[in-house]
């Protein structure tokens, strides 16, 4: 592998590495009553920064995928993500999310008629069976709330990355991240205020969460993550994105504590050899290794096959 190509992988692998600390980082160190602006200080400074550093603001039809985007990646997801890490356990959650590699393939299929590769079908149905067995058999109860919670968010994000590939690809990631971000802040703003009322008191301890959160789980996260899905071959990026599952589960274990047996441990695995199998692209006859797709108009996300335009 060139050093060009490693280094991007080492970037992206910022952003599962990030996500999957963020339930760890919300059930321990957040308030646990008010979602909305929880994802609203996570999601609008990050998008303001960004926006000072790109200095770009969307143009023409880019204002509502924007805000579509925003909704889908941002708005909604951050809510749904802040809930699952306040009711389930940071494995569960960090797990139940990996799913989004069957969700990402279903959503491709029928938004742009891109039928999915036997291998990437597949790993998507292992997958699905392992994050069965990770919450339903064994360990510590789990939340129902927090569990629809958390594949409601896991489906969220799903569209919204499909989208950002059909829509996005001559964007560079931090101006992409820029958008989204804002607009989804921006967009919680009155919902926060008429749902949750008036912002909580925040705590030193919830101020570094949220910092941590907005600054590294999100602004760097999302930069990173749309700039290597412009950059990285599909199987690369499948298999980059093991590090999210992988991280919660090891935070969970390691330094919060939660309970995780046998069924667990063979949940897990067989999610992680689904992302696996979902990752390999098989190489045809006579075919010439490049370092990226040589179609600059063309990106993958989880084995799926995502066109921009």
């Amino acid at each position: 592998m060139e050093g060009k190509s490693l280094r991007w992988i080492l970037l992206t692998a910022i952003a599962p590495i990030a996500w999957g600390s963020t339930y760890f980082v919300t059930r321990q160190f957040l308030p646990v009553d008010a979602p909305l602006w929880g994802a609203l200080f996570r999601a609008l400074p990050a998008g303001l920064i960004l926006l000072l550093i790109s200095r770009r603001l969307p143009h023409g039809a880019w204002w509502w995928r924007a805000a579509v985007l925003g909704i889908l990646n941002v708005g909604g997801f951050f809510v749904l993500v802040y809930i699952a890490g306040q009711r389930l356990p940071s494995s569960v959650a960090a797990t139940v999310m990996s799913a989004s590699a069957a969700a990402m393939m279903l959503l491709a299929w029928m938004l742009r008629r891109q039928r999915p590769r036997v291998l990437a079908a597949v790993g998507a149905g292992v997958g699905l069976v392992g994050v069965a067995l990770l919450v339903g058999i064994g360990g510590e109860p789990v939340d129902g709330w927090g569990l629809v919670a958390a594949f409601a968010g896991m489906i969220s994000s799903s569209l919204g990355f499909v989208l950002t590939g059909r829509w996005g690809n001559e964007i560079p990631g931090l101006t992409m991240a820029s958008w989204q971000l804002t607009m989804g802040g921006l967009m919680l703003l009155p919902v926060a205020l008429i749902v949750d009322g008036p912002p909580p008191a925040l705590t030193p301890t919830s101020l570094v969460g949220f910092a941590y959160l907005s600054l590294v789980s999100t602004a760097l996260a999302f930069t990173v993550w749309f700039a290597g899905l412009r950059r990285l071959p599909a199987a690369t990026v499948g298999l980059v994105g093991l590090l999210n599952p992988v991280t919660g589960v090891a935070l969970g274990v390691l330094i919060a504590g939660e309970a995780f047996g046998l069924a667990q441990i063979t949940g897990l695995v067989l999610v992680l050899t689904g992302i696996v199998l979902g990752a390999v692209v098989p190489r045809r006859r006579g075919a010439v290794a490049v370092e990226h797709p040589p179609i600059p108009a063309r990106t993958s996300v989880h084995g799926v096959d995502v066109d921009a335009a």
